[in-house]
């Protein structure tokens, strides 16, 4: 996105390093392939969590963009922008230009979006935003039983308020994923002053005291140093972008002493404040229906193909979640707290992205503002050696409690009687567990990330602070950080739109930096 943006203006030129390959493998494009590239070693750098107690010493599959278009090209393909109260709370703590009122522009400016309240969407940007072509009964009946129990029906949940029970949107244009590579690249790359590396592993930030002059990376088995001539920016994400930093002598002192770096600018909010959205999962046997574990499969797998290529429709074009909800887990609540996902699908158990043999449905919640809080942090001086990932899940206290209530009003939806004519039972966790003991039994046993990690570089004023709200880092000169990483403070919903936003402003913030050169 950047790299569109700036060198929209003719006197500025970009090299936009990337250290995956371009975005040709043909999973990307389709929705429904984002369920093979969860541990594609092509396009993902396929990270793992360290075993924390907290959620009974599993390592989880971490997956991150490692192609064009980054996390945005691997993505559920799913837009929820988040609550006006996130953004009014970044201002709050310290953050001017960072309140909804501010960022909303930034969110009109990606998107287009053919419907909607214009005083909230958008209609002109290279983003799409566009609704499913068609809903699975299933999933009607979701939003359905989301009202039979107290849920308002809420036809924009990025719209005017959140609070509700609906249908995903999706960034997909036509048939094919809009990946930020679709929306915002391509149409540049043409231009003369922008240059686009592919396979370049950045290794390094270039320091000269304590300004930032260049990048060093590794493409081909060379060894290469790119200088700049304004600005280096940073945009590897919550995972890549502490450990550039790290390796690069700028973070914990103490942590960079440990492995032999030098410490070229102590910096001890680098790698902390890292959380991410944790989900837990209730799985329903259906009979009677058609889901997606029946379409997804042999003769009906080749109809849903033939119905993509011909109609652009069907169920190659659904995203992570179909259905989607946002509710309070406790009265007096000024917002909600939780999010509900629904999909017509079920999987095998511990078998990743394979589906059940039996007809189900799956609602999976999460706490949308997790106060938990974890770290990344690298292992070595290798820049290729993968950092050490501690999210600590389960962590806080609310968390726990949040992630408690949200299962059981997800329990009472599937059992509402809008499922009543195709409900078999609960397959997980299954009737034995009742007590908030056991639910939270099975949450730390089942839970897993839901691909939204944000923070371990971020935005502030205080002693833990990385950036400022001008994105730049805090002590140095000519390097800012332009990612989910700089959010001090998760949003309420997936984190894809909200990133996309956070670099439409910096790109404006950036462009005025250089007029005022």
């Amino acid at each position: 996105m950047l790299a569109n943006r700036l060198t929209e203006d003719p006197s500025v030129t970009v090299l936009l390093l990337e250290a995956g390959p371009k975005d040709r493998l043909p999973w990307i494009h389709v929705p429904a392939g984002f369920m093979k590239l969860l541990d594609d070693k092509r396009v993902n750098w396929v990270y793992r969590t360290e075993p924390e107690p907290g959620t009974n010493n599993r390592a989880m599959l971490f997956p991150r963009g490692r192609v064009l278009g980054g996390s945005s090209s691997i993505n559920g393909l799913i837009y929820v922008r988040g609550q006006r109260q996130d953004y009014d709370s970044w201002a709050q703590i310290g953050n001017r230009g960072w309140s909804y009122e501010e960022v909303l522009p930034y969110f009109k400016k990606a998107e287009s979006k053919a419907s909607g309240d214009p005083a909230y969407r958008g209609r002109e940007g290279p983003l799409t935003v566009d609704e499913f072509p068609d809903h699975h009964v299933l999933t009607r009946a979701f939003v359905q039983a989301g009202q039979e129990v107290g849920l308002p029906y809420n036809p924009d949940t990025n719209g005017a308020e959140q609070e509700g029970v609906g249908y995903y949107q999706q960034t997909r244009r036509g048939r094919f994923r809009a990946s930020t590579a679709r929306a915002y690249l391509k149409p540049a790359m043409q231009r003369p002053n922008l240059e686009v590396e592919t396979g370049a592993m950045a290794t390094g930030v270039v320091m000269e005291k304590w300004t930032a002059v260049g990048i060093a990376f590794r493409q081909g088995g060379r060894e290469v140093t790119a200088r700049a001539r304004r600005e280096v920016i940073l945009s590897g994400g919550s995972i890549n972008t502490p450990q550039l930093l790290q390796v690069s002598g700028i973070g914990p002192g103490a942590l960079l002493q440990e492995h032999g770096i030098p410490v070229i600018h102590e910096l001890p909010g680098v790698g902390r404040n890292l959380h991410d959205h944790f989900v837990s999962r209730i799985v329903h046997r259906m009979r009677g229906v058609t889901t997606i574990n029946e379409k997804g499969r042999g003769w009906r797998l080749a109809v849903e193909a033939a119905k993509y290529a011909l109609l652009g429709r069907g169920i190659l074009t659904y995203s992570a979640g179909n259905g989607v909800g946002f509710a309070r887990s406790r009265p007096g609540l000024e917002a909600p707290d939780f999010q509900l996902s629904f999909a017509p699908a079920s999987f095998k158990d511990g078998v990743l992205g394979r589906l059940d043999d039996e007809p189900g449905a799956t609602l999976g919640i999460w706490q949308l503002r997790p106060e938990s809080r974890g770290t990344v942090a690298i292992r070595s001086p290798d820049p290729l050696e993968a950092p050490a990932i501690r999210p600590n899940y389960l962590g806080a206290e609310t968390d726990r409690q949040v992630t408690v209530a949200a299962l059981k009003v997800a329990r009472a939806i599937m059992e509402a009687p809008a499922f009543a004519r195709w409900r078999v039972g609960e397959k997980h966790p299954g009737d034995a567990v009742q007590s908030d003991e056991d639910w939270l039994g099975y949450a730390r046993r089942n839970g897993t990330t839901v691909y939204h990690p944000v923070g371990s570089c971020k935005m502030g004023r205080d002693r833990m602070a990385v950036v400022d709200p001008q994105l730049r880092v805090h002590g140095l000169e000519r390097l800012r950080v332009v990612d989910a990483s700089v959010m001090p403070v998760m949003v309420s919903g997936n984190t894809n739109a909200a990133t996309i936003m956070i670099a439409e402003k910096a790109a404006d913030m950036i462009k005025a930096a250089a007029k005022g050169d």
